[in-house]
């Protein structure tokens, strides 16, 4: 089941949470049903480009809730994408986003702009096997892909 914004409102998986708000005619914070997240660094984007970036809210994800990062659909129009990535149940941290870009011509994302959706599922029971991973307390700012420890 999607998670609703009144439920969203009681459980506030980000830090800072804040209601819907307009930027420079983008939305980010709370949503119907779902959260929209900012970039926390600039980002230059040449054509075919591709680059992480760092959301400025960081996550705390009960045992039963999943989140799925999607596309801001103003940003997708323009060509840049953000990768659909899961945040497991359990896991905790600074969203590390695998962007990427598919117009011609060079563009720049500025610190502070609302860059993807993030909508929540609830599980039908809490998980017995919450995220203890590698990226757990990930930490603020892009994170380079880690290996897996021997």
């Amino acid at each position: 089941m999607i998670v609703p914004a009144q439920t969203l409102r009681i459980i506030r998986p980000v830090t800072p949470f804040c209601e819907r708000t307009v930027s420079n005619g983008m939305t980010y914070g709370l949503g119907p049903a779902g959260y929209d997240v900012r970039l926390a660094e600039t980002i230059v984007l040449s054509p075919g480009a591709f680059t992480l970036g760092s959301t400025i809210e960081r996550f705390d994800m009960p045992a039963d809730m999943l989140g799925v990062v999607h596309d801001k659909s103003t940003w997708a129009r323009r060509g840049v994408f953000v990768q659909n990535t899961v945040i497991e149940p359990g896991w905790r941290g600074y969203l590390t986003l695998e962007i990427t870009f598919h117009s011609g011509v060079t563009t720049a994302i500025p610190a502070g702009a609302p860059i993807a959706q993030i909508v929540f599922h609830r599980l039908e029971a809490p998980t017995d096997q919450p995220y203890a991973g590698k990226y757990q307390d990930q930490a603020a700012g892009p994170q380079a892909a880690r290996s897996e420890a021997a």
